[in-house]
C-alpha cells in the first residue's frame, strides 16, 4: 500500500501489508505496538517494495530506515550496494541523520577489507559518478568495523545513536 492506504501501482513503492485469519493477534504484552502495526485488520510489515508487471515483489528497504530529505526519499539500501560496489569496502550502512535545513541528511559508515585503503574524499568521488546529488551521503565515516548484533546483522540503531551523539558533542 502507498503513504494514502491504496494498493500501489505496478512500478511504485509502497509498503508490504498483509491480512488474514492466519495472521498473529498481537504482539505479546505489547499493545502499543499491535496498535500501530496491525490497523484494519491489515498487519504492516515495514518492509517496502514495488511490484513488477508479472506480480513479482522487489523489496526495496525497511520503512524506518527511509531517509527524508528535503522532501525526497531516499532508501539507505541503494546507497549501501553503491558503496559495497567500491573493491575497497567490506561493509556499509547508511541512516538517516537530522538536519535543520534538509529535515534529515544521509550518512555513511564503511569498514575496509584487510589491507585496502580509501579516503573519505575518495568514496564522496565514487558516490558522486554513482548517485544523484540528493543521495550523495553528506558524511561518510570509516571506522574498524561496524556494529553488529549476535547474528552477525549491521546494527543501524547503534550507528543512528552514534550519529546523535557525535552532532550533538561535535
Amino acid at each position: 500500500m502507498d503513504a494514502k492506504i491504496r494498493i500501489a501501482d505496478v512500478g511504485e513503492t509502497g509498503e508490504i501489508v498483509i491480512r488474514g485469519h492466519n495472521l498473529m493477534k498481537g504482539y505479546y504484552k505489547r499493545p502499543a505496538a499491535t496498535e500501530e502495526a496491525i490497523v484494519d485488520g491489515w498487519f504492516h510489515t515495514g518492509d517496502i517494495a514495488r511490484t513488477d508487471e508479472e506480480g513479482y515483489f522487489f523489496i526495496v528497504d525497511r520503512k524506518k530506515d527511509l531517509i527524508i530529505r528535503g522532501g525526497m526519499n531516499i532508501y539507505p539500501r541503494e546507497i549501501e550496494e553503491v558503496l559495497y560496489g567500491h573493491p575497497a569496502i567490506l561493509e556499509a550502512s547508511v541512516v538517516g541523520v537530522p538536519d535543520q535545513a534538509r529535515g534529515e541528511e544521509v550518512k555513511a559508515y564503511v569498514s575496509l577489507m584487510g589491507g585496502a585503503t580509501a579516503s573519505v574524499e575518495e568514496l564522496h568521488a565514487y558516490c558522486a559518478e554513482r548517485l544523484a546529488r540528493y543521495k550523495r551521503p553528506k558524511e561518510i565515516e570509516i571506522l574498524p568495523e561496524l556494529p553488529k548484533g549476535p547474528t552477525g546483522k549491521l546494527l543501524k540503531r547503534v550507528l543512528r545513536d552514534r550519529a546523535a551523539s557525535t552532532a550533538t558533542s561535535g
